[in-house]
Order: C-alpha cells, then structure tokens, then sequence
C-alpha cells in the first residue's frame, strides 16, 4: 500500500466524521459505508458518555468534528510531502494513549499508520470507545490495513519504537522500561496566556474556549494567565461570562466546590464568578475549575520564564508580544503540525531503524 492510497483512506474518513458536529448530526450521500456506520457512530457517541463522565456530547462532536475538518487530501499531502516516507522501511512502533480528552491519541495513531509503519496501540480505559469504531471504518475503507494495526491490554512487546504519553509520574516508569529503544515520551505539559490589559472583549471570549473546552484537562487548554501588575479581572469576567453553564455539569461543579472550600480554609485570596476560581500562584497546573494567574513586569521578564520553562508549555496564547504564540480561541484547533511538546513525530518515525 502506497503513501497515496493511505492518503485516500485517511481522507474518506475525514469525510465521514464531517458528518457529526455540535450544532447536529447530518448524514450526508455519497460518503463511503455511510449505512453500515452512520447510526454505529452515534451510538458510540452515546456509549463514550457513559464510559467517561468527562466526555459529555458537545466535548465528543468537538473533537470528532475537528478531525473532519482536517482530514482533507489537500491537508495530508501538505503535511506530509515535505518527508521522505517512500524510503520508510515498515517498523513496529508501540502507541500508549493518554485518556484524558475525546480522541487524544488520534494525531499519534494517524502519523504512525501514514508513515507506513505498523501500530500496537494500547489505549486509555477513559478513551477506548470511539478510536477502536473509527479504526474499523478505516478498515471497512481501506482493507490492508487491518493487518497493520494491532491493540494490546498487556504490557507492550514485540515492537520497534515506542511513543508513550502520560504524567511526570508515568514517563519516568515509561523511560525506565522503554529507555532502550527509539521513543517518544511525554509527560506533562500546561498552557498559558499572556495578558497585557489591552484585550478586546471578542479576544477574552475567545479565552474562554481556551480554558473551559474539555473542561480544561487537555495540555493544550489554558491553565494559568500572565497579567501585568495591577491588572483588573471585571473584563476578564464579564467576557467569560458566556461560559456560565458548565457549573451545570455535576464532576465539574463538584470540583469547583471542593477547590473553592479547601482554598478558603487555607485562607488564600480568591477571585471567583460562580463557575471559575482565579487564585494567584506560580505553578502551572492547575485544578480542575481553578486558573492560576502570576502578574509580571515586563514582556522580557516573562520571556525569560517561558524559556526556562518551555518544556512545561503546550501553548502560549497572547496578541503576538511572544514568539510562536497563538491566537484567542484556538488552543484547542491544532493543525496536523502543531506537535504535542513540540517533537515532530513524522520526522521521528522516518528515523526508525
């Protein structure tokens, strides 16, 4: 199977999840094996719910539907034609997934299986329910690569090279057993932005689909903001204010109030709108309904930071005052380049030997 025929399968799959988005379902005619899977795929949507209090319905079409978006013949070739991957001699390459958003590991497992190589993929219990179905329309698409693709429950044998994602507490059992062959190894990395005052209220509403998608558990929502000194939070609020409704949601109202109670026995300073606790502090990580923010003094101080901590950063999202930063409201919509901790992975599986 050539490059361009992986290119073709990948791409009639993009196709079929265009069909499932949050604003509604629309099955449309002529998408490959659409009446043997169009009514499946809902049901997975269903069943990933249930399997994962955290995937509720808008979250899931979230990710689905971005996936669709890129999935494009056009955007895969672009992607792609820059590598040598004619001379990529097929490899066994173990894929350990991360389950903390819908379909995190599908960037991991698309690049594997484009490359040509063969993947062993051992997925999350938070995360199994969706990539296993969209496997098997890729299969009902494309029939060789049934044999290309293999899943493990067990410890990961019999491989090549390794790509393993986690926490701080994982990578190091990950580096300890997986330390002697080709690997990629991720641990835990946050996203911030870079305030200055000077936002408009479309910028910080844009924020908010930064902080609250996926309900802030993915390493590219935002989990801490950089504000000058003096810096006033009544626009912060006002323009997040749009996202109110995810106190509805029980896990995460749950969160919010045990982090407000145990701040507030502590005796911390708080700044809190009813669905958000702002509390300064210098760590990047933080609770679930919670953002840090650290107040600074100059643009140089924080670049200074920022450097010293690049390996803790997914994303920097600011008016371009930093280099490589990204827009308001796009943290959550990565290109096919966009790579987890900034490691090109296309460029890593062509290196296999």
């Amino acid at each position: 199977m050539v490059l361009n025929d992986r290119i073709a399968a990948f791409s009639e799959l993009g196709k079929f999840l265009s069909q499932f988005k949050s604003t509604g379902y629309e099955k449309i005619s002529g998408v490959l094996h659409n009446d043997n899977f169009f009514d499946g795929m809902l049901q997975k949507i269903q069943t990933a719910r249930h399997y994962n209090g955290w995937f509720n319905e808008d979250n899931v079409l979230f990710a689905i539907a971005q996936w669709g978006k890129i999935l494009s013949k056009k955007n895969l070739e672009n992607w792609l034609t820059p590598y040598p991957l004619t001379h990529c001699t097929p490899k066994t390459v173990g894929v350990i997934m991360a389950g903390n958003i819908p379909l995190v590991g599908f960037h991991d497992f698309l690049s594997v299986v484009l490359s040509g190589h063969n993947i062993l993929i051992k997925q999350s219990s938070n995360d199994d329910q969706l990539l296993p179905y969209i496997i098997s329309y890729l299969i009902a698409v494309e029939p060789r690569f049934k044999d290309k693709i293999t899943y493990t429950a067990e410890k990961l044998t019999n491989f090549d090279a390794i790509i393993a994602t986690g926490s701080n507490n994982t990578a190091r059992y990950f580096e300890h057993y997986f330390g002697n062959k080709p690997n990629i190894i991720r641990k835990n990395r946050n996203s911030i932005a870079i305030l200055t005052g000077q936002e408009s209220k479309k910028q910080l509403e844009a924020l908010g689909e930064d902080i609250f998608r996926y309900y802030g558990l993915g390493c590219r929502s935002v989990s801490k903001l950089m504000v000058p000194e003096g810096y006033d939070f009544t626009n912060f609020f006002e323009a997040i204010y749009t996202y109110h409704d995810i106190i509805q949601g029980a896990k995460y109202a749950n969160n919010y109030d045990y982090n407000k109670a145990v701040y507030l026995m502590s005796s911390y300073t708080l700044l809190e709108n009813g669905f958000l606790i702002l509390k300064e502090d210098s760590s990047y990580s933080s609770p679930i309904a919670t953002v840090f923010y650290e107040k600074y003094d100059s643009i140089d101080d924080i670049t200074k930071k920022l450097k010293e901590d690049e390996e803790k950063i997914q994303c920097i999202v600011n008016n371009p005052v930093i280099e490589q930063s990204t827009d308001f409201g796009t943290t959550q919509k990565p290109s096919l380049t966009d790579y987890a901790d900034g490691i090109d992975i296309i460029e890593f599986l062509i290196t296999i030997r």
